[in-house]
């Protein structure tokens, strides 16, 4: 019974240094604009990362996907992007009490010729020894940043992500393809492994985030200033993909405005386990500090986040799935 407490480290696949070219050299000129794909973005590579569970749990080989041109990792090895790859996302491979154990919420997906990412949202379920049944749920999600491999503890989903890439530009707006299935269930579900899943009474939906930092560290915190915002919540199924859909990147105070979403608000919950997480100097990840609107501010940060539920960790619907590919930044 004392391992029970890991297996809710599969939820999170809610989640749950140096500058790099983050965008890909080839632009488009778009109505006196400049489109800037970004870098894997695209989505037509993929590396598979083949991860061998213990025994105690079956044994069995299970495989996640990052979107980064590289060779398949095996041995159980975490994986470390280096600034290889802007990418990061929910599938994770963790390595509690001496268990190793996977959970795949992020798949490639045939499309045009290529490949696209593929979120969902999932209930695990784990048997342990044989005899012991847990569900969990776990949220499709793709973010700029790092997840910290592997996975150690259960305790604080956040904290085991570092958010955000370098970035300096300030775009006008967030260009990607999608197509969205926001969950057959009306309600969303709560399943953290302990108890029955919980009609939890509020209804799922995709979110994209585009949000643009202006970050300083003062012994060895972190802190921020939001200079740029782009939100979007899905809450209907678009069956059809639509294709060069662009989310505006406002800058400054947006919390005033008609059409403001409480999801976008300041990330100032640093003393709660819904707070983001950066890497400081020291290699450190700790909280991100962001206590301010600005516009003026130059950017030195990017966090993107696409993900099929919203509600935190442990809660989305069962059956949602969102598709997104070709992303890419206008000026």
């Amino acid at each position: 019974m004392k391992y029970i407490k890991f297996y809710v480290v599969l939820a999170f696949a809610f989640l749950v240094s140096n500058t790099y070219s983050f965008a890909q050299k080839d632009t488009l000129n778009q109505a006196n604009r400049t489109i800037e794909p970004l870098k894997y973005g695209h989505f037509d590579n993929w590396m598979v990362h083949q991860v061998e569970e213990s025994g105690i749990i079956g044994g069995n080989t299970k495989y996640t996907y990052e979107a980064i041109a590289s060779d398949t990792l095996k041995d159980n090895k975490p994986f470390k992007p280096n600034g290889a790859t802007p990418w990061a996302n929910s599938s994770v491979m963790a390595h509690v009490k001496g268990i190793y154990k996977a959970s795949t919420t992020i798949f490639p997906e045939e499309r045009d010729g290529g490949f696209c990412a593929r979120m969902e949202t999932r209930i695990e379920n784990v048997k342990v020894l044989g005899f012991i049944n847990l569900n969990v749920l776990a949220t499709g999600t793709i973010y700029t940043g790092e997840t910290l491999e592997p996975i150690k503890s259960a305790d604080n989903p956040q904290s085991k992500i570092s958010r955000g890439i370098p970035f300096t530009k300030r775009p006008t707006g967030l260009i990607f393809d999608y197509k969205v299935k926001v969950g057959g269930v009306q309600y969303r579900t709560g399943a953290t492994g302990f108890g029955k899943p919980k009609n939890m009474g509020t209804q799922n939906r995709a979110e994209v985030y585009a949000i643009l930092q202006h970050r300083w560290e003062e012994d060895g915190e972190i802190y921020a200033a939001r200079v740029g915002t782009g939100f979007k919540a899905f809450e209907q199924d678009v069956e059809e993909w639509q294709n060069n859909y662009e989310i505006p990147i406002k800058y400054g105070d947006i919390s005033k405005d008609a059409d403001f979403d409480k999801a976008a608000d300041l990330n100032d919950r640093y003393e709660t386990e819904e707070c983001f997480y950066a890497l400081n100097s020291e290699g450190e990840n700790v909280p991100i500090h962001e206590i301010k609107w600005d516009g003026t501010k130059e950017p030195t940060h990017l966090i993107l986040i696409f993900t099929s539920g919203n509600g935190g960790a442990y809660i989305g619907a069962p059956d949602a799935v969102f598709w997104i590919d070709n992303v890419k930044l206008a000026y």
